[in-house]
């Protein structure tokens, strides 16, 4: 598995940088989880990030930007994803948006096993990417831009009440395919009392259209007009969307039936696509009112 360097530009405002200099993605301070093949496979991590940090000195004459204070790995390949399956055959998935309803989780995996929340450190909501799903759906309005979907970035002091639950290893290609337009992220929750997890979970992060376009789309036009281009979506990550009015309520509900703590959470912990105004803030200046019935299909899974 190659790693791959992002430059700042491709996650603006995720980090405050001094120069345009190059950062890694790192797992120096992963906790080391109980599973062998976990183990072997932050340890085959941890020696790439290394090589790619000498490799990149020797090619540039910029300083390397110090490791992303957020606990992460990359899976770039389904292979990297069954590097962290449990010795029962499963793998965990770790939740934020409509992942927070158990009912919609078990539309999308109705074999997952062990539904919980839990909390994830060192990671902000952003509703700063178009979801063509939206469109296929009927939900998204253009006309007032309100057409996005949730994503987590890497944010320092952060943290995040969110759900972990876990399926079947035979289930790994169908979510990739599911969640295709996402960077896959290998972290380690913990639960509300701060107790860490022994196993990583698979998390759904900001990715970039630059490597959208040449990793999930191989860089041909045909494959991206096909998931976003006959929508006529030119950019997928942008920060100038609001987020699609339906499916924001049926995760700002599912936020709520789990409780006031995750209600909260989602509200203060989640932003809109300036990186700004807080998910809180933008209901109530626009009197956004969410009541309890329950949420269209279509917002759902």
């Amino acid at each position: 598995m190659n790693t791959i360097s992002i430059r700042p530009s491709t996650y603006p405002s995720l980090f405050t940088t001094r120069s345009n200099r190059v950062f890694h993605f790192s797992s120096r301070a992963f906790p080391f989880p109980s599973t062998r093949s976990q183990s072997r496979f932050l340890l085959k991590q941890r020696n790439r990030r290394r090589l790619s940090l000498r490799q990149s000195t020797m090619s540039s004459s910029s300083d390397i930007l110090p490791p992303s204070p957020c606990n992460q790995i990359e899976l770039t390949t389904e292979s990297d994803f069954e590097q962290i399956v449990s010795p029962d055959g499963t793998l965990s998935i770790c939740g934020f948006g409509s992942l927070l309803s158990e009912r919609s989780a078990r539309s999308t995996f109705p074999d997952l096993v062990n539904f919980r929340v839990a909390k994830l450190n060192g990671f902000r909501r952003v509703f700063a990417h178009v979801a063509p799903i939206f469109f296929e759906r009927g939900i998204a309005k253009p006309e007032t831009k309100e057409i996005s979907s949730l994503s987590v970035e890497p944010c320092e002091g952060e943290s995040l009440i969110v759900t972990v639950f876990e399926i079947n290893k035979s289930e790994i290609p169908s979510y990739i395919e599911r969640e295709h337009e996402f960077r896959f992220l290998a972290v380690q929750p913990e639960t509300l009392e701060g107790s860490q997890y022994n196993t990583l979970a698979v998390l759904c992060a900001r990715y970039s259209d630059e490597e959208y376009f040449q990793n999930r789309c191989n860089g041909s036009q045909e494959i991206y007009h096909e998931r976003y281009g006959r929508f006529g979506i030119d950019k997928i990550w942008r920060d100038d969307v609001l987020p699609c009015r339906v499916y924001c309520r049926h995760c700002v509900l599912a936020a709520k039936n789990i409780g006031n703590a995750a209600y909260d959470n989602f509200l203060d912990h989640t932003f809109l696509a300036d990186r700004k105004t807080t998910l809180r803030k933008y209901l109530t200046d626009n009197r956004l009112r969410y009541n309890g019935r329950r949420t269209p299909r279509a917002a759902q899974g």
